[in-house]
């Protein structure tokens, strides 16, 4: 059983508790799942199964988008509506449309973004969330992320709600906080859905309860169907080359493909450097 499946993953589960409660109803060992969402969020989660997990990175490195609810008027220690509140703003204020606009504009782009402490980041090997839960202190360095598009969906007087189109690794709680730090209001993060995980969308999502060892291969998607690199198709001298991980000479761009045998047997992921082909990942 090799393959990926989006899993439309609900409030209240862990990823990891999903990749366990998947790893039980379908006997497998061998399964992942491309990068954390939080707890209490919901959405699109890709699970890699068997041979697919050697491509997590492929998927993790891919754009996302979601859906927010960003509450001003008070911060939280977890920067969303599970945490303890360590501010608040009991003047009157409203925001509007116009200001929330001038505001996420200046997020658009490259940024420098502090994850929150209450988060998977590793510390010295340990997770972050796990410091901060046991009153350590600590630093979380700062990365750079890329916020493509912010839409406002809807504003009303204490609370906005977002579309954002990012790069991976931004982390959304985030975001909601240092766009109430802006506007000088504090802010958390109430509510989120991710509807885009790369080529993975809420449309196109499987319930969790819905999967069963009989309906899988229906809804589970080949290795090869959920890379979008050009195919380079070898014969057979060069699939033996390329899967005993021998160079070979292509005069090709510089970049992924997705590898096939003479009898269009996927083979793996290959890259192109300095005109060679050679292996990037095996995967047959």
């Amino acid at each position: 059983m090799n393959g990926v499946i989006n899993i439309l993953k609900p409030p209240g589960m862990t990823s990891h508790d999903v990749v366990s409660f998947l790893r039980k109803k379908l006997n497998i060992k061998k399964i992942g799942h491309t990068g954390t969402l939080d707890p209490g969020a919901a959405g699109v989660l890709p699970i890699c199964i068997g041979k697919a997990t050697k491509i997590v990175d492929y998927i993790t490195s891919q754009d996302k988008t979601y859906i927010c609810e960003v509450t001003f008027g008070k911060v939280t220690d977890t920067f969303d509506k599970y945490g303890k509140v360590i501010e608040e703003y009991n003047y009157d204020f409203e925001v509007d449309y116009d200001k929330i606009k001038k505001v996420t504009n200046e997020f658009l782009g490259v940024i420098e973004q502090i994850p929150p402490t209450y988060s998977a980041i590793k510390i010295n090997g340990r997770r972050a969330y796990e410091l901060a839960r046991k009153g350590e202190s600590f630093e979380i360095p700062s990365r750079k992320v890329n916020i493509y598009s912010i839409d406002i969906l809807n504003v009303s007087k204490k609370s906005a709600l977002l579309k954002v189109h990012c790069s991976k690794g931004t982390y959304i709680r985030s975001l909601c906080y240092d766009l109430g730090k802006k506007l000088g209001y504090g802010a958390y993060m109430s509510f989120l859905l991710r509807t885009q995980s790369g080529k993975f969308t809420i449309d196109n999502s499987v319930i969790i309860d819905d999967i069963s060892l009989e309906n899988i291969n229906n809804i589970m998607l080949t290795i090869d169907a959920i890379l979008d690199y050009p195919i380079i198709k070898l014969d057979d001298n060069q699939a033996k080359k390329f899967l005993n991980g021998a160079f070979i000479k292509m005069q090709l761009h510089n970049r992924y493909y997705k590898i096939y045998g003479n009898n269009e047997n996927f083979l793996g992921i290959g890259i192109i450097q300095e005109g060679k082909l050679k292996p990037d990942k095996i995967l047959i």
